[in-house]
This record gives C-alpha cells, structure tokens and sequence, in this order.
C-alpha cells in the first residue's frame, strides 16, 4: 500500500512539469508575464493554478472502484499532498520517465523530512519510510542527478538576481530600417533609407499594473509632395507641400533628428474586478486606452509589425488630439461583451501660459461602446469632441505641424483662416473573421466641423481593410486596404482655400482623394520581420489638378 501511496504521489506531482512544493501543495508552471504594449495590462499572476482537495470526491475523473481510490484517499488525509487541476480532474493514467519518477521522489523526501522535522506523530509510517530508503537507493543516479541539475540553476538564478536590471521592470524594443521612394510626374524626391527605434521599460509594481517609459529616436522625414510649385510659408505654419495621405506608420515620433526623446509615459492600472484605468503624462493617444479600435492585423499602434500607413493601421478619429490626460474602460459583463471607453487628452498640458494647460488649450476627450459577442465579430461606436487652436491641425495625435492624417483642407482651413476650431466627430468601426486565415475590417467616420466666429463645415473619411494572416506561412500576414483620407466636403462660408503648392486662394475641389494600399508582412523569425508594401493617392488634397503618386517602402522590423 505504501508503494502505491508514493506511485500515486509521484504521479500526481511531475506528469505536467508538476512537482510537490514546500507546503505539501502541488504547483503547476507559472508562465512568464506576457509583455505590456499599448493599452494590454500585464496579466494576473495567479500561481495557484492548481487547488489543494481535502477530499477524494473533489476529483471527478477519481471513481470509488478505482485501484488508486483508497491510496488517494490516504494521501489526502495523512498527507495533505494531493491537489487537482483547475477543472476538478486528477489525470493520473500517464506514463512515467525514470527523471520524472526521481523529481517526484526527491520532492517527496523533503515532505517527509519536514514531516520528521516537525514531530508529526505517527507520520510518516515506518513502512512509508522502508519505501522510501528503498526507492533512495534504487535511483540515486537519478536524483543525483536532478540535484546537481537544481545546484546550477540555483547558482544561475542568484546571478541573475545579483546582476539584473530591476527585480519590477522589463525593457522591451522595436527598431525599423525603412528603404522608401515616392513616384509621380511631379516627383523631385530621392530614394531614402530612414529609421525609428523604441525602447520600452515596462515596469509592474503589483503584477496588475504597468508603467510605460517609452524612449524614442529617428530621422524619418516627409516626402514633399509638390516639390516644384514655389510657396513662401512662415517657420510657424505647417509645411503644405508635405505628403499627408499616404503617410507611413514608422514616421510616427520619429522626426527627432537622431535625438533620443521621451515619446511616451503612461500608467495603467485596475479599478476593482472590471475598471481598467490609463494615465498618461506624455505622448498619450486614444488607441493607448480604448478597449479596441477594432481593426485588428492592421492595427500595431504605429508600430513595425501592422499595416504600413498611419490611416490604414486605424480610423482617423483615434488621431484627433493626444497628450496628457486620462481614460478608462468599464466592462458591463465578465466576458467583456460591452465595453464603455471614456478619455480626456490634452495637447498643452504642461504649459502654464494663457490658452494652453490642461483644460484650456488644445483637447479631445472620447467616448467609445465596443460590442464583442464572439470571438469573430466586433464592432465600435465612437464619439470624439475636440478644441484646436488655430496653429495646430485636427487629426495630428497630439504631434502639432509635425504629422497629420488626411488633405490639408481637412486639417488646415482652420488654420488657413487664423481662427480656433471645435470638432464634433461620430465613427463606426467593424471587424468580422470569416475564417482564421480572412479577416474583414471597415470604419467610417463624420467630422462637424465650427470654425470659432466664422462658419462651419463637414469632413468624412472611410476605409476598407481585408488581412490574410499566415497568408502562405504562419506568421506572416498580408493586407488589402482602400479608403478615403479625411476630407473636407464643404464649408458654409464658400469654399475657397489655400491648398497645397498654390500661393493663392483657389475653389476648393472635392475630387474623391483614393487611398489604395498593399503590403505583405514576411515573418523570417520570431523577432524580425521583412514588409514591402505600396500607397497609391489619387487626387492629392482632393484635387485632380494634383499629380497621383505612389509610396514604396521596404520595411524591416526588429523587435526584442
């Protein structure tokens, strides 16, 4: 019976990389913490993935008429030794190694010397104990063994720990290398090999939270888009001739000259069992805390490992402001089937001068309804209202003149008539998977734009994205996707503008502005990857008066 005691015992405690642990409960591997990135928060590590039974008839898959019933029994009430999976099952009909055999024995001698130690009357048996010695000496190589294996990797552990960074952070990266061109019969741009590297120092204080500490450098500059039309602008205007539509995704905070700069520092932490809170203090857009921005494959936050265009990777209404500030998501229902998104970012909130500061400068502040009623459709109902001095364009993610999406109309009028501007913006965004190897993606979104003492107007913007993961092999993704840049469709006070390359006011054209893109994601290893891909834009700035050009790119992304 003994034997079998220990049979049992050393069955339930290494089949699953399972071994007894110091307390007598049986532990299962704990995984390594998944690595924070945007708006993900770091998982609850829970290392009790295995319960402690006190009694038998706690595991279903153990039956009275089974041979190991009565020595289960006796283990769980003498011993205290025996815990289930999570599922209230047992799984002892596995076979055994003689290493697992001897890992289990050599966790069951320390139980028995802790048992010894403590004085535990009449534990363990003298015929446990006579098992016991005999099974010592009949795998001593093994345990030997094992326990030469365990000295390493103790000495391996405490050096690491002696020579570690930080015991709470995590430094995660991403460098680009991007070779690009731009095509058209106005074309005066050269080929360019441009770069962006993130560091990310991922700091959790209590497992349930994570604190971003985002640095970045680059040298990626913009192509100009009219290079041959002369226009005379001030050192405080947005460069007009820059090419907008068709901006790619690596750009993003990287205009820094080589210089390292803090692009990003944010806080996430939970609020009960179903309030997950954001904070940021720099570098904050909506996609950081919206619970989705459901345009998934696509989406990589700007990064090196989605689509290659910043209105591709997500609807333009995530880009209307950014900074500092504050947002939160409120799950109605355990498996987030509605989630309700709320946030307030401001774009000077760390200036103390008049017009700007936290509440009195340039703001957006969100609110977002995502419904996920299976794991194969989703779909966001977002509302956006903005403040926009009249020095900094609207769809701009808190960047100012460095980067906007969309035509200069859409962004600039405001600016063009030197007065402020308030956004109203309504957007609907879905994704459906019709199989694990075809995912639709669409949003479309309608701006109301006020220009502050003058008129008014509307701009639209729509997009149609169809992702092929593992499209020829796993890991690799390809992507399909048209749209509509945002536009300016009309302005109550007429509609004459400034647009690009003009030194005069001209009619404002609403020629439909077409952005066609591909791109196919080859995934050589778990950490780089290789991205060609190609924009086409019709009709520049709404315009057919403009040339259509074209945006090549060879993108490489390293991530670690």
């Amino acid at each position: 019976m003994a034997f079998k005691l220990l049979w049992c015992l050393l069955r339930s405690s290494v089949i699953g990389a399972i071994v007894l642990v110091a307390a007598g409960a049986i532990a299962a591997d704990i995984p390594t913490p998944a690595e924070p990135v945007a708006n993900e928060i770091p998982p609850d590590l829970n290392p009790d993935t295995m319960a402690q039974i006190t009694s038998v008839s706690q595991l279903s898959d153990v039956q009275p008429t089974d041979w190991a019933y009565q020595a289960l029994q006796s283990l769980v009430e003498r011993y205290g030794v025996i815990a289930g999976y999570p599922d209230g099952t047992f799984r002892g009909n596995r076979t055994l190694t003689r290493y697992e055999f001897a890992a289990g024995l050599n966790a069951a001698l320390d139980r028995i010397n802790e048992l010894v130690q403590a004085g535990v009357e009449d534990l363990p048996t003298q015929s446990d104990l006579d098992i016991l010695i005999r099974l010592q000496d009949e795998f001593a190589a093994e345990l030997a063994t094992l326990r030469g294996r365990v000295d390493v990797l103790e000495a391996q552990t405490a050096e690491l720990e002696a020579n570690q960074f930080s015991t709470t952070t995590k430094l995660s990266g991403e460098a680009i290398f991007s070779v690009s061109d731009y095509f058209g019969d106005s074309d005066n741009n050269q080929t360019v090999f441009q770069h962006r590297v993130r560091l990310d120092l991922v700091t959790s204080f209590t497992g349930e939270d994570a604190l971003h500490t985002r640095i970045a450098t680059g040298n990626a500059r913009q192509f100009s888009q009219q290079p041959t039309l002369p226009i005379d602008l001030s050192p405080d205007t947005p460069d007009l001739t820059a090419t907008a539509e068709g901006s790619l995704a690596s750009r993003v905070g990287g205009a820094t000259d080589n210089d390292f700069v803090l692009d990003w520092l944010g806080y996430y932490f939970p609020i009960g069992s179903n309030v997950q809170a954001y904070i940021a203090a720099t570098g904050g857009i909506h996609s950081d805390y919206v619970f989705s921005t459901v345009n998934p494959f696509f989406e990589d936050f700007d990064g090196g490992n989605g689509s290659i265009s910043t209105f591709s990777q997500e609807s333009p209404i995530y880009r209307i402001g950014g900074g500092a500030g504050a947002g939160l998501n409120f799950a109605f229902d355990e498996n987030e089937t509605f989630v309700l998104s709320l946030g307030y970012l401001a774009e000077t909130a760390a200036d103390p001068s008049p017009g700007s500061g936290l509440f009195n400068g340039d703001y957006a502040a969100l609110g977002q309804l995502t419904f996920t009623p299976s794991d194969r459709f989703q779909l966001g109902l977002t509302y956006v209202h903005g403040y926009h001095s009249s020095d900094n364009p609207i769809f701009d993610l808190g960047f100012g003149d460095e980067i906007f999406v969309g035509t200069s109309p859409a962004n600039l009028v405001h600016i063009d008539r030197n007065v402020p501007a308030v956004t109203n913006s309504y957007g609907v965004e879905a994704s459906l998977q019709i199989s694990p190897q075809f995912v639709i993606n669409a949003f479309g979104g309608y701006t109301d734009l006020t220009l502050i003492g003058t008129e008014g107007g509307e701009i639209w913007y729509y997009g149609l994205g169809l992702a092929f993961p593992d499209l020829f092999q796993r890991g690799n993704l390809g992507g399909i996707f048209v749209g509509v840049e945002p536009y300016l469709g009309g302005l109550d006070g007429g509609l004459t503008y400034r647009s690009a390359g003009f030194e005069t006011d001209t009619t404002l054209q609403n020629d439909t502005s077409l952005h066609v893109e591909a791109f196919y994601k080859l995934q050589l290893t778990d950490h780089i990857s290789l991205t060609p891909g190609l924009v086409w834009i019709t009709a520049p700035d709404q315009s057919s008066n403009l040339d259509d050009y074209v945006i090549g790119t060879l993108r490489t992304t390293f991530t670690f």
